[in-house]
């Protein structure tokens, strides 16, 4: 063998035998039980790292990451991708049925680490006992109370939600119905709770048309208790207040009552 022939073998073998980065990093997934501790989370920069939940989830991201972090929720999956290093972050995440909170310290840097998955669970539940004054009983909210509730679900800052003793998040079918008469009104329901024997359903209400519209609740379709507009007039399509939300209380499921 040729002395240039040798070099080009050592340097080969010199490549093969030196893992790259995405070789040796980290993919194994992480578990970690939540036990009311903030979860530790280091990313890497320019690569995305997932947290999985068991519930569908939103997240609080601080005004301070915003430019240098980047979140994605799918159901009970949150994307996270660092551009940029920051320091330790406390962020919020919440269970969108009003359910459990969790807190993740973020924090990005430089330097290689894991971009395993982590998997956020729970421990059983032994205790089947309910605690004192924990239970709620049925219709001890107003039409008020969860009138509001549902706007804040909607509308408020994250920091500000809490959820609603006696109040359960629901699935509800997100598609066009028909609740406006005419054409000119979209309504698709958004999110839907119960209370007791009482429904609630928030409606996102969209005018497609070029006229300013004004709503009325006695022309809506179908049974309800109470029907609440976020705003009462909607302006002509694509303005920015084209939009806004209808809070329907009734006495059976959504889909039930038309």
């Amino acid at each position: 063998m040729s002395a240039a022939r040798m070099i080009l073998s050592v340097i080969f073998l010199a490549i093969l035998s030196t893992p790259s980065q995405a070789m040796t990093a980290d993919v194994a997934p992480h578990r970690v039980q939540w036990q009311q501790i903030p979860i530790p989370v280091v990313l890497s920069i320019g690569e995305e790292r997932r947290v999985h939940f068991r519930a569908p989830v939103s997240v609080g991201v601080p005004a301070s990451l915003q430019a240098m972090l980047r979140t994605q929720t799918v159901n009970g999956t949150v994307y996270l991708l660092a551009h940029a290093p920051f320091a330790e972050t406390r962020v919020l995440v919440r269970e969108l049925d009003g359910g459990q909170t969790y807190l993740l310290d973020l924090r990005a840097g430089v330097e290689a680490g894991s971009v395993g998955p982590i998997y956020v669970e729970h421990q059983p539940n032994t205790n089947t006992s309910p605690a004192v004054g924990s239970t709620v009983s049925p219709g001890t909210h107003s039409y008020v109370s969860l009138t509001r509730f549902a706007a804040q679900q909607l509308f408020a800052p994250l920091r500000l939600l809490s959820p609603l003793p006696g109040v359960a998040r629901i699935p509800v079918q997100q598609k066009s119905v028909f609740l406006v008469p005419g054409d000119a009104v979209e309504a698709t329901p958004l999110m839907a709770w119960r209370a007791g024997n009482l429904y609630l359903t928030a409606v996102r209400l969209r005018n497609r048309n070029a006229k300013a519209q004004v709503l009325d609740p006695r022309l809506l379709r179908g049974n309800w208790l109470t029907a609440t507009f976020q705003h009462a007039r909607l302006l002509p399509a694509g303005d920015v207040a084209d939009s806004t939300a209808v809070y329907l209380i009734s006495a059976q499921p959504f889909a039930a009552s038309f």
